[in-house]
């Protein structure tokens, strides 16, 4: 019988392996911190039955400790388990091993394939959801199981390094500044200056236009002197076409009688009798 061979009974049968001595090695670090680890499912398995289906299970192992899944029967080559352990970690070991097999009921338990972890992602990063692939014992493939692991003790890569220069800070401002209520404003008082006093009482503020009486505010003002009385004027005479004379006018000639009738007129409107 190989030294691979279970019962169907895992606690039961121990695998015959040697560990290594851990007490040597340092305390600090990651020992005794704790890792998760859920086993998902496995994807194509290598088929161990030949008329029915197989019964898969996962053994995990990482130093000391050992853990077991449910059988998942008739999963076949694709078997769900969606199963969380926890592990102590030890310092100094960074690699988990996973094997599966396949449970029987009457003869001794098939094995069906084995893998190696890997930590380094888990233990820098804190969380690594990944497919490792199982090998027969052989070296042929056999197989992948997914597994998720969280490690919530990560030393942050940031930590290595030169602290940054402290964010920029703001100058101060008081606190009355910010976002304080306007003032009220003045009750309609007059303005601290201006560019115009306020007029003195009595009389009206001055009107950027000029004012005009009832009379006048429908025609515009006249350019000739006082309004006209009741009665127009005398006509002025008509003014000629040309320019008039800057001399005056010559004297109007009398008219012309001849003599004799002159004489005669005169004689006999005087001596006549009326």
């Amino acid at each position: 019988m190989s030294r691979y061979r279970f019962s169907s009974h895992y606690s039961s049968a121990q695998p015959h392996y040697s560990f290594p001595n851990y007490s040597s090695m340092s305390i600090s670090g990651i020992q005794g911190q704790l890792l998760e680890v859920t086993v998902v499912a496995c994807n194509k398995l290598k088929d161990t039955e030949w008329f029915s289906r197989q019964d898969p299970y996962v053994c995990l192992e990482y130093a000391n400790t050992k853990h077991r899944t449910r059988t998942c029967t008739d999963g076949g080559k694709n078997p769900t388990f969606q199963e969380k352990f926890v592990f102590p970690l030890v310092e100094g070991l960074r690699e988990l091993n996973v094997l599966v097999w396949n449970s029987n009921t009457v003869t001794l338990d098939d094995f069906i394939g084995e893998g190696k972890v890997q930590l380094q992602k888990v233990l820098s990063q804190g969380y690594d959801d990944s497919a490792w692939t199982l090998q027969t014992k052989t070296g042929r493939y056999a197989g992948e199981v997914r597994l998720i692991m969280h490690y919530a003790k990560t030393n942050k890569p940031t930590a290595s390094y030169a602290p940054s220069a402290p964010p920029y800070a703001a100058p101060h401002v008081p606190q009355s500044h910010l976002y304080s209520t306007p003032p009220p404003p003045a009750p309609y008082g007059p303005p601290a200056s201006g560019p115009y006093p306020p007029p003195p009482g009595g009389y009206p503020a001055p009107s950027p236009y000029p004012s005009y009486s009832p009379s006048s505010a429908a025609y515009p003002p006249s350019t000739y002197g006082p309004s006209p009385s009741a009665y127009p004027p005398p006509p002025y005479p008509p003014t000629s076409a040309y320019p008039p004379s800057t001399y005056p006018p010559p004297p109007q000639p009398s008219p012309y009688y001849p003599p004799g009738n002159f004489i005669s007129s005169y004689v006999s409107y005087f001596l006549l009798p009326i």
